[in-house]
């Protein structure tokens, strides 16, 4: 049974005169009267009672005489539980009160009864309703039919700046302080008017009494409902407020925070991280930001040697609530410098935050640093808080936060919410300068391994792109080489090693390296390729076998030797993209070359394929990269390849520039690198060649032909060494080698000799002793030539050397 039941059952009170048992006892204790409700609640009728002493109606030691001497030491009743016994033999227990009456043929007393259960519930709702009137933090008014306050509660008159009694009624247009709020006003016509509650939010400004800087608005839950008699009139209106500003607070921090995690560390980029930390700060919290950081933090961008703490701070970022935050005294990226006594400079030293939730002249610190005061007093900076950045036991800056629009100075809780969002920054701010750094050494290490300039030659011009990935997918391993080869030949290479980070980018020196090496060996394509997958596989099981993983888990390549006396281009590929080539007169062509397996396999053949080329024609390799898009399919990658490439004639770099704007989105995710050539061809009246019969006596013609042939060339300076390169490597031919022997002059760059056999035999050179009669001949050749080698053919091979032409004449 609730307060509305009892209110049903009896009028709202249990003893009521109307609703509860009533009976009057004599002063001899004999029952002289008793009522119907007397005779519901034991039973009783009042023939069976009337005369008859009240003590027999008791069950329990507590006789009527004592009761009522009770009743008599108080002088104005008494009040209690008693056991009664009803009529049908049980008891009975009853909450019983006993009022003395006096009368002029005798006194008396008058007992009002009532169930001891229903007497429990209503003091518990009193109990209830007195709590909730006085002891709860809801603010109460009762307002009368004329809306004149009646009665407030402390709480309403501490939220509404009233008195808490109000014992004289007030109309609502009276002008003292009790007068009854617009808000309140407002709410209780409209609950009059409307028959219902009226529950609104609102935010409620200070008192103008109070100084509005220190002052925060108020959110408030207000509710004004009617009240009315128990035959429906109605009586006022009840008015209620609740001021949940705190927990509004609460819930906006929260939000804050949740932002935070959202906002800051989007990105592995060290600036940004920290202007996310700013924008998050500004204006929620304070009016203005700004995060210095140490100079060694910072540095992590450049590989600059230094310890991330201590030493100058450098201005990360600010922000304010102005545009182009002219409160700032420094700017982003200058050296910021702070006093000895500072609040910055206490923080860093000690770790420790430091609030200063009052800023005014007077304050200490402010003495040390006049710029700083002139700025802070012309803005009217009112609170000061500054944090430290530290992530990881490493204080990496500062965050300094200025208020002075926002009215509230910064409070305890304040600075527990920006420890909390500085410390998720500062982790974020550690993990970027980590991935910086890591960044930066591995496109150090890649860009050092890759080559700093391509070399000049007649068979091609070249242009290239080398296209880093962003910071999000980290630095790979692709790269590129132009090699120079014997027989004014040209070697292009492109190659892309599977991964990223600085592994990748080792692993990709290692295969370059290996690359020139075997290129310098003059080994066709599909050779190269067979030892460098040999290779790829040696390295991968070393890394498992150190138990640090595989540092090169797969690579791809494609390898191609031009050579401009032939016009051809042989090419040989692993696993990687398809070169293209641009003909004058034809179609862009994606020539079918074997694909072949990628590096590192193992035990899988390679093919090569040899395509004639017609001058100017160009050629592109490329890494997939380029052709590969999240967005588009390879097929449409090939086809705007082909659509850059349409124009050879173009400069090669207006050619790079098209591709990477046709090509490649604004951040690609992979490493792109792609070499474009422009293929020439040596006229025929730079070569001049000749077969050399099996004869010792054939050498001196040899020598005459190659001296007229100098003279036709301008090039008898160097005539005299030529025909000892020349007579040197015939006579080997015709001793060591079988025929058919060849000899050819080359004049590009250089001049280069070559001398061709069928023999499969390697030459080597060694230093003859003085009781020798021979093998001073590849010595001799070592000291004329520039440089000298061996190049095997299909049918035999060719011994050449280089020579330096005087005036290094061009092609």
């Amino acid at each position: 049974m609730d307060l509305r039941d009892l209110a049903d059952r009896h009028g709202g009170d249990p003893f009521g005169i109307t609703t509860a048992a009533v009976a009057l006892v004599d002063v001899h204790g004999l029952i002289r009267c008793w009522s119907r409700k007397a005779e519901d609640l034991l039973g009783y009728p009042a023939s069976g009672v009337l005369g008859r002493p009240a003590a027999s109606l008791l069950a329990g030691e507590r006789s009527s005489a004592s009761v009522l001497a009770a009743a008599q030491r108080l002088g104005e009743g008494w009040e209690g539980l008693i056991t009664a016994r009803h009529r049908a033999g049980h008891p009975v227990e009853l909450a019983l009160r006993v009022c003395p009456l006096s009368a002029e043929h005798g006194s008396g007393w008058l007992a009002v009864a009532c169930g001891a259960s229903d007497s429990r519930r209503w003091q518990l709702d009193q109990a209830v309703m007195r709590g909730l009137l006085e002891e709860s933090p809801i603010g109460i008014a009762v307002l009368d039919a004329e809306l004149r306050f009646q009665w407030v509660n402390q709480v309403l008159a501490a939220m509404e700046g009233l008195p808490a009694d109000l014992a004289t009624p007030r109309t609502a247009g009276s002008t003292g302080p009790e007068q009854v709020p617009s808000a309140v006003d407002w709410q209780a016509r409209q609950a009059l008017i409307s028959g219902q509650g009226t529950p609104t939010v609102e935010h409620v400004q200070p008192p103008h009494g109070r100084s509005r800087r220190k002052a925060q608005s108020h959110l408030r839950l207000r509710s004004s409902f009617p009240l009315k008699d128990l035959d429906g009139k109605t009586l006022g209106v009840c008015h209620t407020a609740v001021d949940f500003t705190a927990q509004d607070r609460a819930r906006a921090r929260l939000a804050l925070v949740n932002e935070a995690a959202q906002r800051i560390g989007t990105t592995l980029d060290l600036d940004r991280t920290v202007q996310e930390l700013a924008e998050v700060l500004v204006p929620q919290l304070a009016d203005f930001v700004a995060i210095d950081l140490f100079q060694g933090v910072l540095a992590a961008r450049d590989l600059t040697p230094g310890p991330v703490t201590g030493g100058p701070l450098q201005r990360a970022a600010h922000v304010s609530i102005h545009e182009e935050a002219p409160e700032a005294i420094v700017t982003i990226g200058e050296p910021t410098a702070y006093p000895a006594k500072s609040p910055q400079q206490r923080c860093l030293t000690t770790g420790r935050p430091i609030l200063d939730p009052v800023l005014d002249p007077t304050t200490w610190w402010l003495a040390d640093d006049p710029q700083r005061m002139s700025k802070m007093i012309g803005l009217g900076v009112h609170s000061h808080l500054v944090v430290p950045l530290r992530a990881r036991g490493v204080t990496m800056g500062v965050v300094t936060l200025l208020r002075w629009e926002k009215p509230g100075p910064f409070d305890e809780d304040d600075l527990l919410l920006v420890e909390e969002l500085v410390a998720r920054a500062a982790v974020c701010v550690d993990n970027a300068r980590r991935f910086v750094r890591e960044h930066n050494a591995a496109l150090a290490l890649q860009t050092s391994l890759l080559p700093p300039d391509l070399p000049d030659h007649c068979a091609v011009e070249v242009a290239y792109r080398y296209l880093p990935a962003d910071a999000e997918a980290g630095v790979g391993g692709d790269w590129f080489d132009v090699i120079p080869l014997s027989g004014a030949r040209i070697a292009l290479v492109v190659g892309d090693v599977v991964g990223h980070g600085i592994h990748a980018a080792a692993s990709m020196g290692r295969l370059r390296a290996a690359v020139q090496t075997l290129a310098d060996m003059d080994l066709p394509p599909d050779e190269l390729l067979a030892h460098i997958d040999d290779l790829v596989v040696r390295l991968s099981d070393e890394a498992e076998a150190a138990e640090s993983g595989p540092m090169v888990i797969g690579a791809t390549c494609v390898y191609a030797v031009y050579d401009p006396i032939s016009r051809k281009l042989n090419v040989a590929r692993a696993g990687h993209p398809t070169p293209a080539i641009a003909h004058l007169s034809d179609p862009v062509e994606l020539p079918d070359i074997p694909a072949g397996p990628p590096l590192g396999l193992g035990g899988l053949p390679f093919e090569s394929a040899e395509i004639e080329l017609e001058e100017g024609s160009v050629v592109a390799l490329y890494t997939d990269g380029l052709i590969e898009a999240s967005d588009r399919d390879v097929d449409v990658g090939f086809e705007r390849l082909c659509f850059a490439l349409a124009h050879p004639d173009r400069p090669l770099e207006e050619i790079c520039d098209t591709m990477v704007r046709i090509l490649l989105p604004d951040h690609p995710h992979d490493d792109v690198a792609f070499l474009v050539a422009r293929t020439h061809a040596l006229s025929p009246d730079h070569v001049a060649s000749w077969e050399v019969p099996s004869d010792p006596r054939a050498v001196h013609e040899a020598r005459d032909n190659t001296t007229r042939q100098l003279a036709a060339w301008g090039l008898e300076d160097i005539a005299f060494t030529t025909e000892l390169i020349v007579s040197e490597l015939i006579t080997n031919a015709i001793t060591h080698a079988c025929g058919p022997i060849g000899l050819r002059l080359i004049r590009e760059r250089t001049l280069i000799c070559e001398v061709s056999d069928a023999s499969n035999t390697s030459p080597h050179l060694r230093r003859a002793r003085t009781t020798d009669e021979g093998g001073r001949g590849l010595f001799l050749v070592a000291q004329l030539a520039q440089r000298w080698g061996t190049r095997y053919t299909a049918t035999g091979k060719t011994i050449w050397a280089e020579q330096q032409v005087p005036g290094n004449a061009p092609c």
